[in-house]
């Protein structure tokens, strides 16, 4: 038996989610006492391919098919099955992103194995093979327990972390069969944003709600954002008011982050917003309302109108970095 785990790119880039994911897979493999292979699919340069041998990965399955250069959710679940049948892997380890929510149930349903998403924490192999995971939107973990011969793990960026493990990958060319019932759906084209910091990579995440009583008011933001390293991120009304992108609600019903640090200004916290950010390591909350809901749940709170206390923070950041 191995260990296999996908590694999804953008426009043939590895982002840290990826390197995590490896490095979770590699430990597994370890607990395992087996190897552990992975599996690209589209164009990626064989350097690329190369650094994921320092996290761990010994194999990797590289599949350039022009049908798959770009992602079609069913065709890139049943060729990451059909890996894991060729490396006799009983285990498939992917990243719960964006892509990756869509992926893990097509791939267990394929291997008939039990699923585990949002996983925080490695295996524990004690009277079984049980998980800690995130459960009711991030609210609360629970601990599932997987009986099946096969099993698929999501894991949440940022629970795990990048750990080296350096090894000498070689480069195997995979050429799977494509049947065209997975083809009925073609994505033609994927436009990213290649000038921010992604959201659910993202170590560092400054968001603003109601509280900016504008668009024209993000300047701040960005530039709390840019000095922080950060993503920027809004609430609901923000982005239905369209004074933001979608791209950047976080919340239950827009984009679930778990960074080490949600700095939240102006943002009540209503349940919706919080069931997406509550798996934050650190929360910080500016808002000028003392009786806001955020401020039960963040780790450090600042009562105070945003349009003071945010360019105080801004220069005391410029002063500090000289």
């Amino acid at each position: 038996m191995s260990v296999l785990v996908y590694v999804e790119h953008a426009d043939g880039k590895f982002k840290k989610s990826v390197y995590e994911a490896v490095s979770y897979a590699k430990a597994i493999a370890n607990q395992q006492n087996t190897n552990l292979t992975a599996i690209s699919i589209g164009n990626v340069a064989e350097g690329e391919l190369k650094e994921l041998g320092k996290y761990g990965a010994s194999k990797v399955l590289n599949v350039t098919v022009e049908q798959l250069k770009n992602f079609v959710n069913q065709a890139y679940g049943s060729v990451i099955a059909e890996a894991a049948k060729k490396e006799n892997a009983d285990i498939v380890v992917l990243s719960n992103s964006f892509s990756g929510k869509g992926l893990a149930p097509r791939i267990a349903v394929k291997l008939k194995a039990g699923l585990i998403d949002g996983a925080v924490e490695l295996p524990n192999f004690d009277g079984g093979f049980s998980v800690k995971k995130t459960a009711f939107s991030g609210k609360a973990f629970a601990i599932t327990t997987l009986t099946s011969a096969n099993k698929v793990i999501a894991l949440n960026p940022n629970a795990f972390g990048v750990k080296e493990n350096a090894v000498d990958a070689t480069i195997e060319a995979y050429s799977p069969e494509i049947k065209a019932t997975d083809l009925t759906a073609i994505v033609k084209e994927i436009v990213r944003a290649t000038d921010k910091v992604s959201l659910p990579d993202a170590e560092l995440v400054v968001s603003g709600g109601r509280g900016l009583k504008g668009p024209e008011n993000w300047g701040m933001i960005e530039e709390l954002a840019d000095l922080l390293g950060a993503a920027t991120a809004c609430s609901k009304p923000v982005s239905d008011a369209d004074w933001r992108p979608h791209s950047e609600h976080v919340g239950q019903t827009g984009i679930a982050i778990s960074p080490n640090l949600y700095i939240a200004i102006g943002i009540s916290g209503a349940i919706q917003h919080l069931a997406g950010v509550s798996s934050s390591k650190v929360i910080v909350v500016i808002n000028k309302d003392p009786e806001a809901p955020f401020f039960k749940v963040a780790d450090y709170g600042i009562v105070g109108d945003a349009f003071e206390v945010v360019p105080k923070i801004i220069a005391a950041l410029k002063a500090h970095k000289g």
